[in-house]
């Protein structure tokens, strides 16, 4: 099945996509590989899962924003690359910011970890990298980077 059948059988939607907050791009192609950009839990210009998880928001809650952050970062592939010219997802960091005592974030993290497999089948199998921050931007909980390989884009003659 494609990503956006994969999508459709499963429930998402994907979102709209942001458009970058400072002097940056979303989606930075370099040769075959792209760089997404740090993407939030937004949800169609709204913010969602502002706090600290293990006290504002629970690991469970986390799951779901972190979810949500790939959707966004697959809105982006979507919009800007095309799905039809992902060869694969190579990595992720994921960023959180947390109560204290919380030690959660492997669980929180497979939120975008499971989506990525589940709607890339094994193009979405990663490698991936968690930091603990002490504040994201707009006090999100969650933040979520990729790059991928992509087909070798050939320039119209």
């Amino acid at each position: 099945m494609t990503p956006i059948e994969n999508l459709k059988k499963l429930g998402y939607k994907l979102p709209d996509v942001s458009t970058p907050g400072g002097n940056y791009v979303s989606v930075n192609i370099r040769e075959n590989i792209a760089y997404i950009a740090i993407q939030f839990p937004i949800l169609n210009n709204n913010y969602q899962f502002q706090g600290r998880l293990g006290t504002e928001i629970s690991t469970e809650a986390g799951y779901k924003a972190m979810e949500l952050c790939a959707l966004n970062v697959l809105a982006q592939v979507h919009h800007k690359i095309g799905f039809d010219n992902i060869v694969g997802l190579n990595h992720i960091d994921a960023y959180f910011q947390s109560g204290f005592d919380w030690d959660e974030s492997p669980v929180v993290v497979n939120g975008a970890s499971d989506l990525f497999v589940k709607i890339l089948d094994n193009k979405g199998t990663h490698s991936r990298a968690i930091f603990g921050v002490e504040k994201l931007p707009r006090n999100f909980s969650v933040g979520l980077t990729a790059s991928f390989t992509i087909k070798k884009q050939t320039a119209p003659e």
